[in-house]
């Protein structure tokens, strides 16, 4: 089966920038769909009948068309947080032909001489600001694809409040075509409240000296989080999350949520990783949203209840942490049942009560048990000593596939 569908990704330099490939599509196409933007760069011998986006967005009228010659025209690589990407879910791959221009990523890098496999490349588009927080480290580049004009001082006034104030910015706005315009600045002396809405922001990033340095790996330091003492520790955080083990694109309830410390650790292990913190305290709650944005992890998911009612119809997790409630009824039998098979179970217990409602758990369904005791040395008079924090007891099961 010959493809029926063209998507042509399209520059800034228009049509004259296209290869003959694209060209004798766009000429051939019965219908040419895509944004006024870009049908705008069109010229007048291409006969084909043009249609915009309807809005609110929608697949349909390219659909609805299966089996005419249809070109789709996107800005850039289609395939780069393009439509072509969500028109290839729908289309069978024999049934769909993608010719990319340059995208706008790759245009900044070959302007500025980055490597673009160093570079980490994230979209701001309908997106929340905060995911970039995920990403800030010393020597870092990044490049941003803008929701609009205003992004870069927003973005300029996020790297200044977490610390990367000495970061240098490069806006380009228009790349490509004749308007191509580049802006430079440092992020907390950035003077352009408003540049072109067709903007991409390229960051070099550098952390003021006194900045924390927050790894991706397990075990941030507690002062990363805001919290009211429901905070599960560092160490014990660290050697929890080596048991939940997260991958690409898995899922974790963490359960009595706390601060939400799992949760977000889970999430920054890759950007893939999805969460659900389910809290009951409105307190509590509060601390999550203001933790998940300050770490780069808008998309933690706040479930606001208590298990285990607050657990029903939830989309069956690849590993569930449970930091409290253990002892309530049917919290650990519900998690049990909900979690996929080849699924991860751990249970942190700190009072005798919840240990023993543990050992009693896994003599049914198995797992290991450990105990885990940190002491930190603190002054005792004139000299130190060990301070012991409560000892944790922690039921590690793994669901039979």
């Amino acid at each position: 089966m010959s493809p029926w569908l063209t998507v042509v990704g399209i520059g800034e330099d228009g049509f004259k920038g296209l290869g003959r490939n694209a060209r004798h599509a766009l000429l051939r196409a019965t219908r040419i769909i895509g944004a006024q933007r870009q049908l705008d760069l069109l010229p007048v011998c291409i006969r084909g009948e043009r249609q915009v986006w309807p809005s609110p967005f929608s697949l349909e009228p390219v659909l609805t068309q299966r089996g005419t010659p249809v070109c789709v025209l996107a800005s850039g690589d289609p395939m780069f947080y393009g439509v072509g990407a969500s028109l290839a879910r729908q289309v069978a791959a024999e049934e769909l032909l993608i010719l990319p221009a340059p995208s706008s990523v790759s245009l900044a890098a070959a302007r500025l001489g980055w490597p673009l496999q160093e570079v980490v490349t994230l979209s701001v588009v309908a997106r929340p600001l905060a995911a970039i927080n995920a990403h800030l480290a010393t020597g870092v580049r990044l490049l941003v694809l803008s929701n609009d004009g205003s992004s870069p001082a927003l973005i300029a006034s996020l790297l200044a409040e977490s610390g990367f104030g000495p970061s240098r910015l490069s806006v380009f706005e228009h790349l490509g075509g004749v308007d191509e315009r580049r802006i430079d600045g440092l992020a907390d002396d950035w003077q352009h409240a408003r540049v072109a809405d067709l903007n991409l922001i390229a960051i070099d990033c550098l952390a003021c000296s006194d900045t924390p340095r927050l790894s991706r790996l397990a075990g941030l330091p507690d002062s990363a989080f805001h919290h009211d003492g429901q905070l599960t520790k560092r160490d014990v955080r660290a050697m929890t999350l080596a048991r939940l083990a997260p991958m690409p694109g898995e899922l974790l309830w963490d359960v009595g949520a706390g601060s939400g410390s799992i949760g977000i650790e889970w999430m920054r292990a890759h950007p893939s990783c999805r969460a659900l913190a389910i809290e009951a305290d409105a307190g509590r709650q509060g601390l999550i949203e203001h933790n998940r944005d300050a770490l780069g992890v808008p998309g933690l998911q706040l479930i606001c209840g208590k298990a285990p009612d607050a657990l029903h119809g939830l989309e069956a997790p690849d590993a569930i942490f449970i930091g409290g409630g253990v002892t309530r009824d049917g919290v650990l039998d519900t998690c049990w049942q909900h979690l996929r098979p080849g699924g991860r179970l751990v249970a942190n217990a700190v009072t005798l009560q919840s240990e023993m409602t543990l050992m009693n758990w896994r003599a049914q369904h198995g797992g290991e048990l450990t105990r885990i005791h940190v002491a930190q040395a603190q002054p005792l008079g004139e000299f130190d000593t060990w301070r012991q924090a409560l000892p944790i007891t922690l039921l590690e099961v793994v669901k039979p596939r």
